[in-house]
């Protein structure tokens, strides 16, 4: 089954949480919260404004993003839990830094 979502919504996939902390200490399933970031499987085409003229959305699917805690509806689709949400319930997009670079001195 294909999935397209409608106005300026998005389906997102969550990322996995962390298994240890910081410390090397394991987090059991039970014990672990739901994860904020997601990535976006994909995107309405927007939303229309008071004029009538549609209004692209900001994320496209692949973007990897930041949203509230309980923010979206969760469905399965295809057997995987996925959340559909609108574009407002984002809060950013995680860009992705290269970290294997160093400055020239």
């Amino acid at each position: 089954m294909k999935f397209r979502p409608l106005h300026d919504r998005v389906v997102v996939r969550r990322l996995n949480a962390e298994e240890k902390t910081a410390g090397g200490i394991i987090i059991p399933d039970t014990a672990k919260e739901k994860p904020m970031e997601g990535e976006i499987i994909a995107a309405g085409p927007g939303a229309r404004n008071e004029q009538g003229q549609l209004v692209a959305l900001d994320v496209k699917a692949g973007d990897h993003v930041l949203f509230g805690k309980w923010s979206g509806t969760e469905v399965k689709i295809d057997g995987e839990e996925l959340l559909i949400m609108k574009e407002s319930d984002i809060m950013g997009i995680i860009e992705a830094t290269a970290t294997g670079k160093k400055k020239a001195a």
